[in-house]
């Protein structure tokens, strides 16, 4: 069975190498869909019977362990320096650095990598992260799944 709980968050990111729009600094409503795949909890009494996990608390954990830090935050790629340091002289601007280009496809990766360990069989009933989907709009999507080595 696979369950899938989306969450949005708002984000700054800039594509330095692109040769269209995306080179300038700008921000995106993201959205991320977090898909767990897990057999049904059959215990009676327990609080996630007929569940492969709690949707609360599959949001809990991505908000914690992902969604807060990138969230308002500028994603900025640790290699463009300019861009580096012009958000180290904001004060207290949030800043995530990466280690590659914040595409759509990176991040989606990196959500995946981050997210993988957080969902691991929580209620013993085989649970897995499945697939993290990132939309940068509406119409532009990466998908990251357990088979693409993500």
């Amino acid at each position: 069975m696979q369950i899938t709980r989306r969450l949005e968050f708002d984000a700054g990111h800039r594509i330095p190498d692109h040769k269209s729009q995306c080179r300038h600094l700008h921000g995106h409503r993201y959205a991320i869909e977090i898909t767990l795949s897990g057999q049904i909890i059959d215990r009676a009494g327990d609080a996630a019977n007929g569940m492969v996990m709690d949707f609360s608390q599959v949001k809990e954990l991505a908000k914690t362990h992902l969604v807060d830090r990138w969230d308002h935050a500028f994603l900025a790629y640790a290699e463009d320096r300019a861009i580096v340091d012009f958000l180290n002289a904001l004060p207290d601007h949030k800043t995530v650095l990466l280690d590659c280009v914040p595409t759509a496809e990176n991040l989606a990766r990196i959500a995946f990598s981050t997210l993988d360990a957080v969902y691991r069989d929580t209620y013993g009933n085989h649970l897995q992260l499945a697939r993290v989907r990132l939309y940068e709009t509406p119409n532009c999507w990466a998908d990251a799944t357990r088979s693409d080595g993500a």
